[in-house]
């Protein structure tokens, strides 16, 4: 039997001692098959009742873009870029370029909009560090979001200005290799 938690949004009128704040979480590894365990917990905390919102931004190829979002369950909404493929270097044409543009965009407006408890922005350094996503965009989309709003961003290497105003910090590392 599978318990269905309630959770309260950000604007009931649930009598708490402080207000809830959210983090800004940080997953990050020299190589790049962590998502699993991000994709994980989002669709624990979905399957709880609360909405999250998962962005691939250098994601392609399955003719999605954010007027297309899977939705997996009624509380988890998936967005990636709509491209005809992966984005692995940084080299865009004008199109890809827009469609990234369109959907950072997009995101930033959601997440304003506070539709969302829990935003997972996937391989977000990789984009500011191809220059596609300007960090100080990034910085300033963190310190403007509504304070509810967890989000957690993902990739490798990831710029350290983003390291310095995040709440938690997890960083995986390969114990032996295969």
């Amino acid at each position: 039997m599978v318990a269905q938690l309630e959770t309260p949004s950000a604007n009931s009128a649930l009598s708490l001692p402080h207000p809830i704040e959210g983090l800004v979480q940080v997953f990050t590894s020299t190589h790049r098959n962590f998502f699993t365990s991000v994709m994980g917990e989002a669709l624990r905390i979905a399957g709880q009742g609360t909405p999250v919102l998962i962005v691939q931004f250098l994601k392609g190829g399955i003719n999605q873009g954010q007027d297309r979002p899977i939705q997996l369950g009624q509380n988890l909404d998936w967005l990636r870029c709509d491209l005809p493929r992966c984005i692995d270097t940084p080299q865009l044409d004008e199109a890809e370029h827009q469609s990234l543009q369109k959907l950072w965009q997009h995101t930033q407006q959601v997440v304003n909009d506070g539709k969302y408890s829990l935003v997972v922005l996937d391989e977000l350094s990789l984009a500011v560090n191809f220059g596609l996503i300007p960090e100080t965009e990034v910085l300033a989309f963190l310190a403007k979001r509504p304070s509810h709003i967890d989000i957690i961003l993902t990739g490798t290497e990831m710029p350290q200005s983003i390291l310095d105003v995040a709440d938690q910090i997890t960083e995986i590392r390969r114990s032996h290799r295969p």
